[in-house]
């Protein structure tokens, strides 16, 4: 994967950081994401971000757990194994209420940790570059991506004149890579001359 320009302005407050954030768009600069220490409300707006769909991820888990347990059992007392128990009939949807409503709430919540943990690019064995070491400690981060057309240093300038305490540029890859932050990977081994 293809390392990427970044220039990277740490902000010491959310207030200076919203006009921030909208100067910059304006201008027509690309900010690739804001690393904040705390949630901030109205930044995900700010940054021209679409509403999450999570919560439509979720009915589907849901209608997918009642589905599926509203299924198999009617199939089992029905079809596969019908006993006779006190009486009752075979489809006793009332007896089925509480199973029905655990498949659901069990299916709803394991499908939207994993889509959140998808989403958000979360899993063992996968970092991400840090842009900067207090990015989750007490400033807030802001890389904007450059393009071949990008002057950095013009950039720069502006990213300090909208209230950034520190700017530098960087080059890193924009996703996620597969390896371990205590050791550095090599992608390519160079051959060594045998003597």
């Amino acid at each position: 994967m293809a390392k990427k320009k970044f220039v990277v302005g740490a902000f010491s407050d959310e207030a200076v950081l919203f006009p921030a954030v909208k100067k910059i768009r304006t201008a027509g600069y690309k900010i690739q994401d804001v690393y904040t220490p705390f949630p901030v409300h109205g930044l995900d707006h700010a940054l021209g971000m679409r509403e999450t769909s999570l919560h439509t991820a979720g009915f589907i888990y849901g209608i997918t757990g009642t589905t599926t347990a509203l299924s198999c059992m009617s199939w089992i007392f029905t079809r596969d194994w019908p006993l006779n128990i006190g009486g009752k009939p075979h489809f006793a949807l009332p007896a089925w209420v509480p199973i029905t409503f655990e498949l659901t709430v069990l299916f709803a919540a394991v499908g939207m940790v994993l889509t959140f943990c998808y989403l958000c690019q979360l899993a063992p064995f996968v970092k991400k570059h840090h842009f900067h070491v207090r990015a989750t400690d007490d400033l807030f981060i802001m890389a904007i991506e450059c393009t071949d057309k990008t002057n950095t240093d013009e950039l720069q300038a502006f990213l300090s004149s909208t209230g950034a305490t520190e700017v530098n540029v960087q080059e890193a890859e924009p996703g996620w890579w597969y390896g371990r932050y205590d050791k550095e990977q090599q992608l390519i081994v160079e051959p060594t001359a045998v003597a």
